[in-house]
């Protein structure tokens, strides 16, 4: 049993930055592929990136969005920058037991609560 919080949301203007930080519990925390997604009002749960040995972004946050891990400290974050009014979301990150970097969100076993991101224009 995996259990994720995240943290790190808030206000930001166009352009600023943003960093979330998501908590693991279990001391299995390095086998786990996790990733971010986020969700807006209206619209379904998107894929933002991934990290296991490699990181995977989608097109609309890559050279904005950073993902990294500290297995020590078993967390994940989400360092985002150039921020714009469409990354509004509350974003959630996920474990996945497959390891590896995974795409799909059926393919995570735990989620987060989420937190919200507002970016103002």
């Amino acid at each position: 049993q995996v259990q994720l919080v995240e943290s790190g949301g808030g206000l930001v203007q166009a352009g600023g930055s943003l960093r979330l930080s998501c908590a693991a519990s279990g001391r299995t925390f390095s086998s786990y592929g996790m990733g971010w997604f986020r969700q807006a009002p209206g619209k379904e749960r998107e894929f933002v990136g991934a990290i296991n040995w490699r990181t995977y972004y989608a097109d609309s946050v890559k050279g904005r969005f950073t993902i990294s891990r500290n297995n020590a400290k078993n967390t994940v974050y989400l360092q985002m920058n150039s921020l714009k009014p469409e990354d509004t979301a509350v974003y959630y990150c996920a474990a996945s037991a497959l390891g590896g970097t995974n795409l799909a969100a059926r393919e995570y076993d735990y989620w987060g609560q989420g937190t919200q991101v507002t970016v103002s224009s």
